[in-house]
């Protein structure tokens, strides 16, 4: 999708020298500090391109995009689609006899998100990627109203890989001693997907690592609660081992488990010799 990102590009869009292709809240375009609007019979062709990789063959857009008729009338769509947007000043489009691609200098707000996410889940994040972007929520509901297959597929798959990386961010918080954020983050993606038990055990985790048992009892317990009712199932042994398995250690007794018993030893006797 466009130029390659890297944490520069989580500030603010209006920062970035070059073009920008905002998804969310959009589909429009932003050069500089002016914002242009994209021609409606031209917004499905510039999102197709940069959900699918920046660059896609001519005819697989057509077909996509028009697939009523046939592949002649379908082509022609394509090139009115074409003019309409360097018609209205938006030249983000370079094409051949066979693809089309975005510019590489158009930086796409959806890629910077994603680009993120792949990092956070990977494990490979960079200096400010433990603060998540501010419009990683609205990225959940990838271009509403839009009912395309594919733009149905984009969303879910977009959808899922977020739900991952904040679950992701939430432990590598609890890394770094930082679990009040930990425990946000995590309660933001329980929020989005209560039944989701990867959510309810990151912040579960994270209500652990900050020491506070009955906190991620009381979670877990709601949970069960929830997922009895809603699918008539048991959460995961896994998740269960989290919370009511004995702790080990000192903070044994503190914590309400039962303190060992202590094993009196037996006196020892004398034993008399046999006598033949």
């Amino acid at each position: 999708m466009g130029m390659p990102v890297d944490e520069v590009l989580l500030q603010r869009a209006d920062a970035i020298q070059g073009p920008v292709l905002h998804l969310l809240g959009g589909p429009y375009v932003v050069i500089g500090s002016r914002r242009i609007e994209i021609p409606e019979g031209s917004k499905r062709v510039l999102v197709f391109i940069a959900l699918n990789g920046g660059r896609v063959e001519r005819k697989h857009v057509a077909g996509m995009l028009w697939p009523l008729g046939d592949d002649n009338r379908a082509a022609g769509n394509l090139r009115s689609a074409l003019w309409r947007l360097r018609g209205a000043g938006i030249d983000l489009i370079d094409t051949d006899k066979c693809a089309l691609m975005l510019r590489r200098d158009l930086v796409v707000d959806v890629s910077v998100i994603v680009d993120w996410a792949r990092r956070m889940i990977a494990g490979r994040v960079l200096p400010g990627d433990l603060h998540a972007p501010a419009s990683w929520v609205d990225a959940l509901d990838l271009l509403p109203g839009w009912y395309d297959e594919w733009v149905l597929f984009e969303r879910e798959r977009l959808r899922q890989r977020l739900l991952y990386a904040v679950e992701a961010l939430s432990r590598r918080l609890v890394e770094a001693g930082r679990c009040g954020e930990a425990v946000d983050a995590a309660m933001t993606a329980v929020g989005v997907e209560p039944l989701r038990e990867s959510a309810q055990q990151a912040l579960i985790e994270a209500h652990l690592g900050a020491g506070n048992l009955v906190d991620a009892r009381r979670i877990y317990h709601a949970y069960r609660n929830l997922v009895r009712r809603e699918l008539g199932v048991e959460p995961g042994a896994a998740l269960a081992r989290l919370v009511l398995a004995p702790p080990e250690g000192p903070d044994r007794d503190r914590q309400g488990s039962r303190p060992p018993v202590k094993v009196r030893p037996m006196p020892l006797r004398a034993v008399e010799p046999v006598r033949a």
